[in-house]
């Protein structure tokens, strides 16, 4: 106990510190942003009363705005300590309660869509499990497009699709509000899809470096059913998820404002948002608190899952590695998305992406326009080529900086831990408004909220693979040897690293580029008329049931780039790498031959 108590204490005082600062930042967040708290709660009662002097000097005198933000934050702090979170100072209200119910249909939201994600990951692994547990998986190519098309759809657009077509034409599930079991299947089914797909393609592609592992060799060969193989292969490969999967939670809480939004459910995400647009400090810190000690609360429950999940093993440092030497085989599906989304990119690049014509307002796709036109009558096809340029490069640069940040950052997990877990708390929306209050609104402020958050779940990746490639059992045999840390680092552990969190990375490019689109859509980023693909698709939604061309085409070039980037990452397929294959195509496969020459091939590679 007291060697726990010694390792959790800095760790606690750390996140402590965190959480504290954070939320000093948010009771600051009006001076910071140099607007009159005053007139914006003005403004968020009462939209049509005048701002006149004595008004707004009646509010400041209401709220104590005149005594500074110290004694406010001060204040509130006090209260805090007695149960009270003060009361709200748009509706006069008691926060607590409120925050307490929002925090619950959060909850339950989450759990629902916690359900869809897990059956969503599962149709996406089965195809490995089923082959893998039958020792087929050697030669064949991992399949990843259509998984990559679900993780870059946005929550927001399938969202839309479900509750106008599901909710509305076909009426088989309410579309709006939040009554009862039938009114959460939408919403979830929503939030669940996109999240299931980027655990399933994560477990996807750890899946075959425990199939190849001896265990499932002498498993296979001693006749063990297909399935009783397949299970220990998810219980070998989930302890490496499960850091994520809390941060899945998390963000499906804080982070669910679009599906909220639309389906009018008064969840946690939906009511810290409203609450920083009308600068509702009371509600707005109560609501991060409550996020920061669920994030806290979540990552600690996980991690501690892993470790018990990973058996003595773990302790004992006799883990063998799910790092596959065998790179993925390439494919040739990169060349074909790479041409569809140049082609797309170079012929739209070639009209006007701001020519208007209002007597083609909202026309069905045509020769003269192959995507049809908005509801401005402009070329849907010339706008997501030209809104490509901006959104492509500034998601690839944003990717490349989540990715160094989250290998370096991951790889110091005592550090790390409480930080990606205070910042996962933080929606990407509350981000570019603390960042704008900081910075102030510009075109690099989406970039900055965006990249501020974009490395936390390649970091929780990073420290869970390193947390089992540690106790893995050529690292204990390595460091018996003498081996130093730099040697394990350069020559164990980040090969084992890289490869699935670069994966990772790739697949999270989509999603970059919808949070840049998301913050821009508030007034924090691009503006109209700018061509970039996320303002396409906000601006072009209010008309998906009279014109879904508008939006299909901005949905379809995020997802082929997903699927661009996700098939990419197993490897591109060339004349030189068909050369290269058929030249070892001789090679013996260790996972194809008798027990007895397996164990002589697997010498000589040792002694080697």
């Amino acid at each position: 106990m007291r060697r726990l108590a010694r390792a959790g204490g800095p760790a606690l005082l750390w996140r402590a510190v965190l959480a504290a600062a954070l939320l000093c930042l948010i009771g600051l967040l009006p001076w910071l942003s140099r607007t009159d708290p005053a007139l914006t709660v003005l403004k968020a009662r009462s939209a049509e009363r005048t701002p006149s002097p004595d008004a707004l000097a009646a509010v400041r005198a209401q709220l104590g705005l005149e005594q500074g933000p110290l004694h406010l934050l001060g204040q509130w702090t006090g209260g805090l300590l007695r149960g009270d979170a003060g009361q709200s100072w748009i509706s006069g209200e008691a926060v607590l309660p409120s925050v307490v119910q929002s925090l619950g249909v959060s909850l339950l939201l989450m759990t629902v869509a916690l359900v869809v994600a897990v059956l969503t990951a599962g149709a996406v692994c089965a195809r490995t499990l089923w082959l893998g547990s039958r020792r087929r998986l050697s030669g064949r190519r991992r399949r990843g497009s259509g998984t990559a098309v679900l993780a870059a759809l946005p929550e927001f657009l399938t969202a839309s699709v479900l509750a106008t077509v599901i909710g509305v034409h076909l009426g088989w599930l309410p579309a709006l509000g939040w009554y009862g079991p039938q009114w959460m299947v939408l919403p979830a089914v929503s939030l669940g899809l996109p999240a299931g797909a980027l655990l399933g393609r994560l477990l996807d592609d750890l899946l075959p470096g425990a199939f190849a592992e001896p265990w499932a060799r002498a498993a296979s060969a001693r006749g063990i059913p297909a399935g009783r193989i397949a299970r220990q292969a998810l219980r070998r490969c989930v302890p490496a998820l499960l850091p994520n999967l809390g941060l899945f939670l998390v963000g499906l809480t804080g982070g669910a404002v679009a599906v909220e939004q639309i389906f009018d459910i008064p969840g946690l995400g939906r009511t810290t948002l409203q609450a920083a647009v009308a600068q509702d400090l009371p509600v707005l810190q109560a609501g991060t608190l409550a996020l920061v000690l669920l994030a806290a609360a979540a990552g600690g429950l996980f991690r501690l899952a892993a470790r018990l999940t990973s058996g003595p093993a773990l302790r004992d440092g006799a883990l063998p590695t799910l790092h596959s030497p065998a790179p993925p085989a390439p494919s040739r599906l990169p060349l074909l998305y790479g041409a569809l989304l140049l082609g797309v990119i170079l012929i739209g690049l070639a009209h006007d992406p701001l020519a208007l014509d209002t007597a083609a307002r909202l026309q069905a796709p045509s020769w003269a326009h192959p995507f049809g036109t908005d509801a401005l009558g402009r070329d849907v096809l010339a706008r997501v080529g030209h809104g490509a340029l901006h959104t492509l490069a500034l998601a690839l640069g944003i990717s490349a900086f989540a990715l160094l940040a989250g290998v370096l950052l991951g790889l110091l997990p005592r550090f790390s831990g409480p930080l990606l877990d205070t910042l996962n708390a933080v929606p990407p929306t509350l981000a570019g408004l603390l960042v704008a209050g900081v910075a102030g609104s510009g075109a690099a402020t989406p970039a900055i909220a965006v990249a501020t958050v974009a490395w936390v779940p390649l970091a929780a990746h990073t420290a869970a693979l390193l947390l089992q490639e540690r106790a893995t059992l050529h690292l204990t045999a390595t460091r018996s040897l003498g081996a130093g840390r730099r040697h394990q680092l350069r020559h164990h552990l980040l090969p084992a690293i890289l490869p699935p969190v670069t994966r990772h990375a790739l697949l999270r490019l989509p999603s970059v580029a919808l949070a840049l689109a998301a913050l821009g859509f508030l007034g924090l980023g691009a503006q109209p008329p700018s061509p970039e693909w996320g303002l396409l698709l906000a601006e072009n939604q209010p008309y998906a049931e009279r014109a879904p061309w508008a939006l299909l085409a901005p949905a379809a070039a995020l997802a082929l780039l997903g699927a661009l980037a996700v098939t990419a990452a197993g490897g591109v397929w060339t004349p030189r790498r068909l050369r290269r294959g058929r030249r070892h195509e001789g090679a013996p496969d260790v996972t194809d031959v008798r027990p007895v020459e397996r164990e002589l091939i697997t010498a000589g590679t040792v002694a080697r």
